[in-house]
């Protein structure tokens, strides 16, 4: 039997006997590192952050001292707004060898982590997670069938406790604690536990609250000093002191009345009395007494931000810095505070790669802070090139660009007269310098060029090059030979083909895999510690025997099911169509000759007039053609599912072999259904973004336009079509079945008796009719609910089902 392990509250109250001398901390409030958060726990035992109560810290901290807010949402947000990549191997720039485009990891992190999150706002909360709790963060992670991961999930850490494994395997298992008090056992596989580790106890994270518990209780209580001060004080500015002793009581009253507290009379000159004959005048400005909160606030501020590793400029307040301080500040953030944390998210999913030589990080191509070293290193190779030491090849290589590898790019240009050095002896005569004989060069006697393919670098140049005569000719070759690399020949035309090859590759290749992925996602229920649907899987059709007779209907959980099995093929085509067509936007090749190219020089004139094509960016017919191949799969399996299911609740072992022809057809109505929601979202976008480039010329302005477009109106375009088709689908593969096993079954219409159904369809409520025999709905016929065939406002959101029985007469 395994040892019970004590609750935290209960693990608080007991005491060690120490026979070693005891040390006492009297300080009660905030998070100091022997009291975590007003629960005591021994040093040096397990469970060193069992005590930390994530809770108060989160209101006493997070919630209500400024600068722990802005410290924790400056690095969460940039953990949510970059993405993730995943790549194998790296080049000499430090970049992907190879990119994985589509990965089911990268579809939960950078697109929809779980039903109620997106991959950014996963990544944010788990970002603060990390610096607020003690114990770290715990991911829960969910898998399909086949090892597919379908969903991530948050679990409240201070609601698990990570268990050891007596047999020496360091965790056996983790205890999750759910909201009703019932206790989970999770198996470490599908728990990534996410800390800053601690340096003595491998089951304690750290956090920097706990060093800065003292300056965060610090700054609130100066604040509140502030503000006590503020309202209680009831000295005024200064005081005017005269002579009383002639004045009478009530005089005196009407002056002293002149102490008027509260910050409304702050500053005011108030006439009270003095000793006879006498006056004075008295200035109550702050004293240093009363001005020590901004000195306390202040080193306050310092130390929390510090332990944070955040700079002030960093979280929006530059003022007081030079441009080159604040630079340094954001790239020391950057490089010694947000990249560590960043890939401390990052490599905790290492091991759901799929493969050893693949590795996952956050793409911070479009942080400008790093550019610093880079500009650097630019600038460097800039002072370089101009003394002469080395080439232009080697400067474009330092600086990440291609190199033009032709003769004039590949000499060294001496200063100040900027001779050429040939780098080869084949360049010699495109440079206009005689190979063999020119002083100085190499080549010439005592100088050697570098051994070309094994060659002897003392060879004389071929006849060709030595026939070339005065400098007169020697130019003219060199004009020639340079003209004619300059020419738009082959490489030209390589570009082109490869332009066109990426041009179409862009919808093609990537979208293959993404169709090919969504074979794997069998399930998108969530793991054991969010909700517990193993057992809901599938469509379940309810048997109902009436009066003897065999009869049946389907569910309302059956209709939920399918349109989760539909939205997530939606989630996976959405977010596809939303990156490709965001990347069209920022495409150069798009851009060219419109008002939204950048131009590097005055001497660009690449830019244009002309507006961008928002139907070849959108990019509709190719859309229309993934959705109805992955709709299309997904459907099948639910239309074949409801109908196996049909049969068997009429005794049959499987559909009838005449039903196995029309069940197609509600599946392509279904389709079709679909197609029509979505051109439609896909008709509003292109109207926006045509609408949009008539009013701005900044692209990153249709790129927010177009995110924002596919979170509000997309998403409501997915749910109609899911809803929609799920509906459609099970009725009309169950309608099918029926009719096919026989004449003798009745069905009668049956809605969700609740304020959503439409008037039309609660009219039909109860109404029974033989197999075959449409309904009359609103005047229109209708076979099924959710039939496509019929107007659009009697099928968008329709939950009706039918109730099918055995043997019974029309009414």
């Amino acid at each position: 039997m395994a040892k019970r392990r004590w609750l935290p509250a209960l693990r608080s109250l007991v005491t060690a006997r120490q026979d070693t001398e005891e040390k006492t901390v009297t300080w009660t409030g905030g998070y100091t590192s022997t009291t975590y958060a007003g629960t005591s726990n021994i040093w040096s035992t397990e469970g060193r952050a069992d005590g930390w109560d994530v809770g108060r810290v989160v209101t006493e901290g997070y919630e209500r001292v400024v600068w722990v807010y802005k410290a924790i949402d400056t690095m969460g947000k940039h953990a949510s707004r970059l993405p993730l990549e995943i790549g194998v191997g790296l080049t000499e720039d430090g970049e992907f060898a190879q990119v994985v485009e589509d990965h089911p990891l990268l579809r939960v992190l950078n697109g929809r982590a779980n039903p109620v999150e997106t991959g950014p706002q996963f990544r944010k909360r788990l970002s603060a997670q990390i610096l607020l709790s003690k114990r770290g963060a715990f991911v829960e992670v969910t898998r399909s069938n086949r090892g597919t991961i379908t969903r991530l999930d948050l679990l409240p850490p201070d609601r698990v406790i990570p268990v050891p494994d007596p047999r020496g395997e360091y965790i056996a298992h983790y205890e999750f604690t759910t909201l009703h008090g019932e206790v989970r056992e999770l198996d470490p596989e599908r728990v990534r536990w996410i800390r800053d580790p601690h340096p003595t106890d491998p089951f304690s994270g750290v956090t920097p609250l706990e060093a800065a518990g003292i300056s965060v209780e610090l700054d609130h209580l100066s604040r509140l000093y502030n503000v006590a001060f503020i309202k209680n004080d009831a000295r005024p500015g200064g005081i005017v002191a005269v002579d009383t002793s002639s004045l009478s009581d009530r005089e005196m009253d009407r002056l002293e009345s002149r102490f008027l507290p509260g910050s409304e009379f702050a500053g005011h000159v108030s006439v009270v009395g003095s000793g006879p004959g006498g006056m004075s005048y008295v200035d109550l400005a702050a004293r240093p007494r009363e001005m020590a909160y901004e000195h306390a606030a202040q080193n306050a501020k310092i130390e929390i931000l510090g332990a944070f590793g955040v700079p002030e400029s960093v979280t929006g307040n530059a003022s007081g810095r030079t441009f080159d301080n604040a630079e340094q500040e954001e790239y020391g953030f950057w490089v010694h505070t947000e990249l560590p944390h960043l890939e401390l998210i990052s490599n905790a999913f290492t091991s759901d790669l799929g493969g050893l030589d693949r590795a996952i990080r956050f793409d911070t191509s479009t942080v400008e802070a790093l550019e610093l070293p880079r500009r650097k290193r630019r600038a460097e190779a800039r002072e370089e090139w101009n003394a002469g030491l080395i080439s232009a090849d080697e400067y474009r290589r330092r600086a990440g660009l291609p190199a033009f590898d032709n003769p004039h790019t590949r000499a060294l240009w001496i200063s100040p007269q900027k001779a050429p050095v040939p780098a080869r002896p084949e360049d010699a005569a495109a440079l206009g310098v005689q190979g063999a004989g020119a002083p100085g060069m190499p080549g010439a006697a005592g100088g050697q060029f570098p051994p070309q393919d094994g060659t002897d670098p003392n060879a004389p140049l071929p006849a060709a090059d030595q026939e070339v005569g005065d400098a007169a000719a020697v130019v003219a070759q060199a004009r020639a030979a340079n003209d004619e690399l300059a020419a738009p020949g082959d490489a030209a035309a390589a570009v082109a083909g490869a332009r066109t090859e990426l041009e179409s590759s862009i919808p093609g290749a990537a979208a293959d895999m993404v169709s090919a992925a969504r074979a794997d996602i069998e399930d998108t229920g969530p793991g054991e510690a969010a909700a517990a649907v193993a057992d809901a899987r599938g469509l379940q059709v309810k048997a109902l025997p009436v009066g003897g007779r065999r009869a049946f209907e389907v569910t309302d959980e059956d209709f939920d099911q399918a349109q989760q099995a539909v939205g997530a093929v939606l989630s996976s085509l959405f977010d596809r169509e939303e990156g490709v067509i965001i990347a069209r936007l920022r495409s150069p090749k798009a851009r060219k000759g419109t008002p939204f190219w950048k131009a590097d020089s005055p001497a660009d004139t690449r830019g244009g007039t002309d507006m961008l094509d928002m139907d070849r960016i959108v990019g509709t017919d190719k859309w229309m053609e993934e959705i109805d191949a992955s709709l299309t799969r997904v459907l099948t399996g639910i239309a074949y599912t409801a109908a196996q299911r049909t049969a068997a609740a009429f005794g049959a072992a499987d559909p009838p072999v005449r039903a196995f022809g029309p069940l197609a057809i509600p599946v392509l109505d279904a389709v079709a259904g679909a197609e029509d929601i979505a051109r439609g979202f896909l008709s509003s976008l292109t109207t926006l973004l045509n609408q949009a480039q008539t009013v701005t010329t900044d692209v990153d302005d249709l790129v927010a336009l177009a995110r924002s477009t596919f979170t509000d109106l997309g998403a409501h375009a997915s749910a109609n079509i899911a809803e929609a088709t799920a509906v459609a689908t099970v009725n009309g593969a169950t309608e099918t079945t029926a009719a096919a096993i026989g004449p003798g079954i009745v069905r009668t219409w049956v809605t969700r008796r609740d304020d959503r159904v439409r008037a039309s369809h609660a009219a039909m409520e109860g109404t029974t009719l033989p197999v075959g025999q449409p309904y009359d709905v609103d005047g229109f016929p209708m076979r099924f609910p959710g039939d496509q065939l019929a107007p659009l406002h009697l099928t968008i959101n329709c939950r009706c089902r039918l109730r099918y029985t055995e043997g019974e007469n029309a009414s």
